[in-house]
């Protein structure tokens, strides 16, 4: 080897000095700086992009969470602002369906309108109790599980019971109960239509001849909580007292008579008749034993009102359980759902003028909502406890509610608008003391028929989204073996390949 070369092998194994290492830890640091700073500005970059170019995609089962062309289009013509406030326990089975279906909301009104339009709160009434408690005295509002849509102090309340619908079978002689849809979609894309609507229907309540009485919080005849009710379904409600006007008012969207005891007169009658003729919409909540002079103005409408009482699966022996509902729209998602009625009479079609048989335009048609079955109408009424006495009482099926319309003719797409009548033959069932007592499905059936009267049974024309459910159907042998794999056979298969890994190191 050449003299030079030995000198540059010595050169090169002498170590270095302090300066050159210094100056090598200095530019390895000033690399890495570099480098975090290019990799925070290419994040920053990809986030303000994605700020200002967002997508999302829904991957869960199918689109359960996506909303459809219809509510986008209600969210992108929206022209005040609307507050949505969910009310819900965190620990409710329906929280986090509610919460992201909200999240999608809020997303699309980001993506289609400059300013944001929905003012979207979801508030877990089991931690966040200050803003829980404030906002239920704002709204009213005595149990959670709610969420509230709110424009410029028109409102309209979804409950949680709103949001799915549910299937009962029998398993081990218990009744069990499986969710089988999500309508989150329909009910609040509905909910907002509603109050986004600048002006609310306005339902009168009969007054002058007994009525049960708005005003009224007693729980025996009070009606107060019924309005209430229906108020926060965005509608204005008021009294009416017949007597001391000309006529119904020209605003009346649906009158209402609850209850009446004492008759009411003749120019009342021809006041309700003249409304009716004028495509108008009337409900009828009529007690059993009460002459009220509106049989008359009924029948002429298809309607037969029985001096009777209606018996049949009870409670109390004095109430009526009603879960048998006809094939008619406004009781189309009553399915599932029992009213209790109290001593209701019965309410039927005059003989030829039911629906089946009558289909011209000009004509009332009479289609049944609610009837039973296994009870019937019971003509002695100072008898109890009722029995049946054949020849004298009618066997079911007996009506208890019928709903008329006359002026629109089905499958014919024009612009009429029709004369809607509900009767039902009972008014106690919607009573404040009824309602306290949550009996059944009272408040839904009566609510139901009133979206009915007044055409509100379906804002948005949405389908429910049926819940994905994996199940894993084993017996019990096929179980025994899964839980000894779990539990036994993986677990003790890793420790023998740690303990062949710890006899190789150790060799």
């Amino acid at each position: 080897m050449s003299a030079d070369k030995n000198e540059e092998v010595k050169a090169a194994s002498k170590p270095r000095g302090v300066w050159w290492h210094r100056g090598r830890r200095m530019a390895t640091g000033a690399n890495m700086a570099v480098s975090i700073l290019l990799a925070a500005l290419v994040l920053f970059l990809v986030n303000r992009m994605a700020w200002h170019y967002n997508q999302r995609w829904d991957v869960s089962w199918d689109n359960y969470y996506s909303l459809s062309d219809k509510t986008a289009g209600l969210i992108s013509s929206l022209e005040d602002d609307v507050e949505v406030t969910a009310l819900f326990q965190k620990s409710h089975p329906l929280y986090n369906d509610v919460f992201r279906l909200l999240r999608e909301y809020e997303y699309a009104d980001g993506r289609v309108n400059v300013s944001p339009k929905l003012k979207i709160e979801v508030i877990d009434t089991d931690r966040d109790l200050g803003k829980a408690r404030e906002k239920a005295v704002k709204y009213d509002v005595h149990k959670p599980n709610v969420v509230i849509f709110d424009v410029n102090g028109r409102t309209k309340y979804v409950e949680a019971k709103d949001l799915s619908d549910y299937k009962y079978d029998l398993k081990g002689g218990a009744p069990v109960k499986t969710r089988i849809s999500f309508k989150g979609e329909q009910a609040f894309s509905s909910a907002i239509l509603s109050v986004a609507q600048a002006t609310r229907p306005s339902v009168y309540f009969l007054r002058g001849h007994g009525e049960r009485n708005i005003a009224d919080y007693g729980s025996q005849s009070g009606f107060s909580r019924i309005a209430t009710l229906m108020r926060r379904d965005n509608m204005d409600v008021k009294s009416l007292v017949l007597s001391d006007a000309t006529g119904v008012p020209a605003d009346c969207n649906l009158l209402v008579v609850a209850g009446a005891d004492r008759k009411v007169s003749d120019a009342e009658i021809d006041m309700i008749s003249k409304y009716l003729g004028q495509n108008g919409r009337v409900l009828f909540l009529l007690d059993p034993a009460v002459e009220t002079g509106l049989e008359g103005l009924l029948e002429k409408w298809g309607v037969k009102l029985a001096e009777d009482v209606v018996v049949g699966p009870s409670v109390s022996g004095r109430d009526l359980i009603i879960n048998e509902y006809g094939e008619h729209p406004a009781v189309k998602r009553l399915a599932g759902l029992a009213a209790m009625f109290f001593m209701p009479r019965s309410v039927e079609a005059v003989e030829g003028s039911s629906a089946d048989a009558v289909t011209a335009s000009d004509k009332p048609r009479v289609s049944v909502l609610a009837y039973t079955s296994e009870g019937w109408a019971e003509m002695n009424l100072n008898e109890n406890p009722a029995r049946f006495h054949e020849g004298i009482d009618r066997k079911g099926p007996v009506s208890v509610a019928v709903a008329v319309e006359k002026g629109a003719i089905g499958g014919i797409d024009v612009e009429i608008k029709p004369t809607r009548i509900v009767v039902i033959g009972d008014s106690y069932f919607v009573s404040n003391g009824t309602l306290e007592k949550a009996v059944g499905g009272n408040v839904d059936f009566l609510l139901s028929t009133v979206s009915w009267l007044l055409e509100r049974e379906s804002l948005m024309a949405i389908s429910a989204k049926s819940p994905y459910e994996l199940s894993l159907d084993m017996n019990s042998d096929q179980l025994r073996w899964m839980t000894l794999s779990i539990i036994g056979i993986l677990p003790g298969f890793m420790a023998f390949l740690g303990f062949i890994v710890w006899l190789r190191r150790r060799s």
